[in-house]
């Protein structure tokens, strides 16, 4: 009995040092993410304590509220985070051609993605609220209501539920959108569209950066936008149930306080580089 006791745990040794000590555990999870609206993502050009390096952009660093979750997720499961920086029209392909193995990005888990992709919990902090941004100098700047955005060239970065958020603003004209939300942003500044819509965190960002120009609309409680999803989301393909599983696990931990308190620091780092 002690001889085959004694094989047993030979056995596992070997084992364990052939194959590690979770042959199934996730070792590596390669996320997606935009970079291109804080405070949930941008880039950065040097490392610091917080920020992650950039696969497929080398000398860049990946930043944001996204980055801290996905990081957080990462640590508590064990594995290495490895981010790749892609277009926000790509995310989801990327993801499904095996490129990534989740998207971070600030993603809304709306109907039309679910088509595509699973998502986890929802790991913003508050319920999301969708506002105008402005300039200072418009007509619309002292604007209450959306009734009084009739009329108003209107748009939303493309693929986006606050592009689609546009119909909701009976009689505005809605521009056509673009991929690349700095581009928008520079078309608000030189008075080529009245209104951007976006949500209230990153609404307050630029708003700083742009003091002497841009200006936050946002609407009393039940009279703004409509919101069709849960909340910001990870995403990761249909099949991959155990990584879905392990994010969620981690999320379940994370206190809406330590959220506050992750999200507190990313707006003080973003503010402190304006």
């Amino acid at each position: 009995m002690k001889k085959y006791i004694f094989l047993v745990i030979i056995l596992a040794c070997i084992l364990y040092f052939a194959l590690g000590d979770d042959p199934a555990r996730i070792k590596v999870i390669r996320i997606g993410v935009e970079c291109d609206y804080p405070p949930n993502n941008w880039e950065e050009d040097a490392p610091t304590d917080s920020n992650v390096p950039l696969e497929n952009n080398k000398g860049f660093y990946a930043e944001g509220y996204d980055i801290q979750i996905a990081k957080a997720v990462a640590e508590k499961i064990g594995a290495k985070l490895e981010v790749k920086k892609i277009a926000w029209q790509d995310l989801l392909h990327a993801l499904n051609r095996r490129e990534i193995d989740a998207v971070f990005s600030g993603m809304l888990d709306t109907e039309e993605r679910k088509q595509d992709a699973a998502f986890s919990d929802r790991y913003d902090f508050q319920e999301d609220e969708y506002v105008i941004l402005v300039h200072k100098k418009s007509k619309y700047a002292r604007a209450k209501k959306l009734s009084d955005f009739y009329g108003a060239v209107l748009t939303g970065q493309k693929g986006t539920v606050l592009n689609d958020a546009i119909e909701q603003v009976k009689g505005a004209i809605h521009l056509a959108p673009l991929e690349i939300f700095s581009e928008l942003l520079d078309k608000l500044l030189q008075h080529e569209l009245d209104g951007l819509i976006i949500n209230l965190d990153s609404a307050k960002i630029y708003e700083k950066e742009h003091p002497d120009d841009l200006v936050v609309i946002a609407f009393p409680k039940g009279q703004g936008f409509t919101l069709g999803h849960s909340g910001v989301c990870a995403a990761v393909r249909k099949t991959d149930n155990r990584l879905l599983k392990e994010i969620n696990g981690v999320l379940k931990k994370l206190s809406k306080r330590d959220r506050q308190r992750i999200m507190d620091r990313i707006i003080s780092r973003q503010w402190d580089n304006l």
